[in-house]
């Protein structure tokens, strides 16, 4: 824990450097102290949430793709400027960091807050800052069991990072990813302990979440990790799955109706998703862009943040499909 000092300090290292616009040298030598320590108390305000920074761009001078995705999509996007040659790894790690950020300005008190867990919200967890709400809940929106681990640990670490950055309590979601028998699952579904985690996931008022891409790329969790058997992802390819929200499974245009596996999925339906009025979708890759291209056709998606590249992907391919 921060002690109240500490926390003093940087809060005034921070107004100094931030709002009176005085160096690091100036500062330490206003408060005693070295030039090494300004720059920790600085840190130390970004991570404990003292200060929040804001990017505010006048459309006229938005980036062209921005400006379309908000015009033709009719969603809030943030587009994440990429330089040539950065590794896939790097990308992920960069919008993870605006997302973060956006993330957190979407949080306030009284809130349940739903996440959807994997490979790029795993990435963002390591990446928000505090922000200290009150009464808030985050809920997990999937489950993380399967064959080979109870996935409780994995998604445990990820709710616990966004629990910890806004003092929220934190509910979990201990079922499998996916059931062997859609039968079971509706079993699993009517008893009241379940039923209590499905209406709060009901009850969200922001989502987050990314896209689960079936290939290329970085793996999505669901699909390298032990989720899906042969038969599955045999019947993702003749249902023509293109990626999935939270372990449910989508077509191209966006419906996900009668695909099998769907019945056998721990995650919200589209239905349910769209009952949040905020719903953050982040995506790094072009090889997610179909996946993404048909979670806006769902309407699962009000917020966005992506790569260029995966930015122009999309447009790419609402030219070639129309």
């Amino acid at each position: 824990m921060v002690n109240n000092q500490k926390l003093t300090d940087a809060l005034r290292a921070a107004r100094q450097y931030y709002v009176q616009d005085r160096t690091m040298q100036e500062i330490a030598e206003d408060m005693g102290t070295s030039r090494s320590t300004i720059s920790r108390l600085l840190a130390m305000a970004k991570a404990e949430g003292l200060i929040e920074f804001r990017l505010h761009t006048p459309n006229a001078q938005a980036s062209e793709l921005e400006y379309r995705l908000r015009e033709s999509y009719s969603i809030e996007a943030q587009v994440v400027p990429v330089l040539q040659n950065t590794t896939e790894v790097e990308v992920l790690d960069q919008v993870a960091r605006s997302a973060a950020w956006l993330f957190t300005s979407l949080c306030e008190s009284d809130m349940v807050i739903g996440v959807a867990w994997g490979t790029t919200i795993a990435a963002i967890s390591k990446h928000l800052t505090r922000k200290a709400t009150r009464r808030s809940i985050v809920v997990q929106l999937n489950g993380a069991g399967n064959t080979f681990t109870t996935g409780i640990d994995y998604a445990s670490d990820i709710l616990g990072r966004f629990g910890t950055a806004l003092d929220a309590r934190v509910q979990q979601f201990p079922v499998p990813t996916f059931f062997d028998f859609a039968e079971t699952k509706e079993a699993l579904w009517r008893e009241r302990s379940i039923i209590r985690i499905l209406k709060l996931q009901e009850r969200s008022d922001v989502l987050i979440f990314s896209v689960g891409a079936v290939q290329g790329g970085l793996p999505s969790h669901v699909y390298s990790g032990g989720f899906l058997e042969k038969a599955d992802l045999d019947t993702i390819t003749r249902y023509q799955v293109v990626g999935d929200i939270a372990t449910h499974f989508l077509r191209s245009d966006g419906s996900a109706d009668s695909i099998p596996l769907n019945a056998r999925s721990s995650g919200p339906p589209p239905e349910v998703i769209r009952k949040a009025a905020r719903r953050l979708c982040v995506v790094s890759g072009a090889h997610k862009a179909r996946g993404l291209k048909a979670a806006i056709a769902g309407r699962l998606v009000t917020d966005l943040v992506v790569d260029e590249q995966t930015a122009s992907a999309l447009f790419n391919l609402r030219n070639l499909d129309g």
